[in-house]
């Protein structure tokens, strides 16, 4: 459908107001300064994909500043994760409504305002929440960014837009563990959070010198609250049931789940946490089926299940939330280990994983000229396939310990996968959605990765709290001369602080009374919960190549689809 040029007023000054259903321009009328607005574009994106990974390198300081436990420490990554994708869907539609521009400045001033709050927490409920507030701002940007883009650029320039606009994505995601690391070592954990504030408010200043408004296909009838709350509701109840697992019990209860006052009843010996699972798949069908039903009333829906009926967009999500588990999977318990089993610094811990941003950036900026020569998901397949590798070689070496020399180039490996498949997987999914509907597609696309994110850092802990309770106790229970008490507190302290504690027994000054137990074996019990942590960081990050396998099997899947799509084309 053609598209035209509206000239709105903005607060004043007049700007180019870009509407989807006729047109961002043509070939022959490129939108004006639509450069600069994808540079202001993409550091927004960077803003929010930096803080997704930021926070990992500094996690182990965090834990013991603030005394977070295991499941504490999943909730800190995850719920930023998990906010991001239940309100991006209903982000996606706001943005089409009331304008991308709009939502875009709303959610930049809200992380800028959940930042400074977790900067200031002095806790685990304040620096969870915190993350959450940081949740709804992100979840705004995101799909303004993606659904502006794809509005802003065509033709050839579409394709280099969105080549940077994945470049940044996987590049900043990689860059982010190594300015964790720096800010933490040299200044403090809370400067991860403070450095967004100037960020944020530069952002701002573009926005309101450079982003065109755009708008996308007007909801046809009524606002779906209904689905947002089910959505909401059913994803969140997943990934709750997935943290909690590892305190409370994946089926017979551990500990007493307590909320606002109100508990678990103590008669019940059946864990929360099955529970929660089954509500939650309940809601989740709910959503669906009533989706459905909106479609055919013709009332609004937050998701149009139609699109799930172009084979790239269908198969291109599942490969999307697979990836997405594996990669933040991995992104959670790597510096953990690097930190607590290898006993590195926050700054070399950053250094070591930045060896993906090194891949990443490499790979992310050749990807498109890659794809002119074997097509997008062939780009996709073969990043894919190198993640895989990399991975596989990563579970390796951490479970055997080796130089971290072998750790860095397993992840160069990794890194250039990441470029190639996160530059192009994007484009691929929204290659054959119809440009009326970019913001639905972009926001269903953003929020299937984003819940791959949040179940990612559950499933990781998940995976580490199971194995750290087999691998930790077989390594120190050989050894001698220390009261069985005393070791299996040791093992208890290790599994709730997520390996911290090895660090705080490394650090220890050998007169502290808990050290004088240890006596002569305390070398031996700190090698012993090292080695233990190490192979359950490897059993941990094997899973998270079992599930970048599963997204290398969609990828395949893309990439036939793609191709019967040319053919009927």
């Amino acid at each position: 459908m053609p598209r035209s040029l509206v000239l709105r007023s903005v607060g004043g000054v007049e700007r180019n107001a870009v509407t989807d259903s006729t047109s961002a321009a043509t070939a022959a009328q490129p939108v004006p300064r639509r450069w600069k607005a994808l540079a202001v574009l993409a550091a927004g994106l960077s803003l929010i994909i930096l803080d997704g990974t930021i926070v990992g390198v500094a996690l182990p300081t965090m834990i013991s500043a603030l005394n977070l436990n295991l499941t504490d420490a999943q909730w800190v990554n995850a719920i930023y994760n998990v906010i991001f994708a239940a309100l991006l869907l209903g982000a996606g539609r706001l943005g089409d409504r009331v304008g991308r521009r709009t939502t875009f400045a709303a959610g930049v001033v809200l992380f800028i305002g959940g930042s400074l709050l977790a900067a200031m927490a002095s806790g685990s409920g304040s620096l969870i929440a915190s993350r959450a507030v940081q949740g709804v701002g992100g979840a705004l940007v995101l799909p303004s960014t993606l659904s502006s883009v794809n509005s802003l650029f065509q033709g050839k320039d579409r394709a280099a837009a969105f080549g940077i606009w994945g470049a940044v994505m996987s590049g900043m995601a990689a860059l982010g563990p190594l300015l964790g690391g720096v800010l933490t070592e040299y200044a403090s954990w809370r400067w991860i959070f403070w450095v967004n504030l100037p960020l944020g408010l530069l952002v701002l200043a573009g926005i309101a010198a450079w982003v065109p408004q755009t708008r996308g296909k007007q909801a046809e009838k009524g606002v779906d609250v209904d689905g947002l709350l089910t959505s909401a509701l059913g994803f969140g109840l997943l990934v709750f049931g997935l943290i909690e697992a590892t305190s409370l019990g994946w089926w017979t209860k551990k500990e007493t789940l307590k909320v606002f006052g109100w508990s678990w009843p103590e008669s019940w010996s059946m864990s929360p946490v099955p529970w929660a699972i089954a509500i939650g798949l309940v809601f989740i069908a709910l959503f669906i089926g009533w989706e459905n039903h909106r479609a055919k009333v013709g009332r609004d829906a937050l998701i149009d299940l139609t699109l799930f009926r172009v084979g790239t967009f269908s198969w291109g999500n599942l490969t999307a939330a697979t990836v997405a588990i594996g990669e933040f999977s991995l992104m959670f318990v790597l510096p953990l280990f690097l930190v607590n089993s290898v006993g590195l610094s926050t700054v070399r811990t950053g250094v070591v994983l930045a060896a993906m941003a090194l891949g990443a950036f490499f790979s992310g900026a050749s990807a498109r000229h890659l794809a002119a020569r074997v097509g997008a998901p062939g780009v996709v397949v073969l990043g894919l396939t190198l993640e895989v590798v990399g991975v596989g070689l990563l579970a390796w070496t951490v479970g055997a310990q080796a130089s971290t020399w072998f750790v860095m180039l397993t992840l160069v490996v990794y890194g250039i996968g990441l470029g190639l498949a996160s530059a192009q997987l994007t484009s691929t999914v929204l290659h054959d959605i119809p440009q009326e509907h970019s913001g639905a597609g972009s926001a269903t696309q953003s929020t299937v990765r984003q819940l791959g994110s949040a179940f990612g850092a559950a499933i990781a802990g998940s995976a580490l709290g199971s194995a750290m309770s087999h691998t930790i106790p077989d390594e120190v229970s050989s050894i001698s001369g220390v009261p069985t008490k005393v070791l299996d507190k040791l093992v208890r302290a290790t599994q709730d602080s997520a390996g911290s504690a090895i660090t705080g027994l490394r650090n220890a000054s050998p007169d502290s009374p808990f050290i004088r137990l240890l006596g002569d074996a305390r070398d031996a019990v700190i090698h012993g919960l090292e080695t233990g942590f190490a192979h359950a960081a490897a059993w941990s990050i094997g899973f998270s190549a079992l599930f970048l396998v599963l997204g290398l099997l969609g990828s395949f899947m893309v990439m036939r689809q793609a191709r019967e799509q040319e053919q009927r084309g």
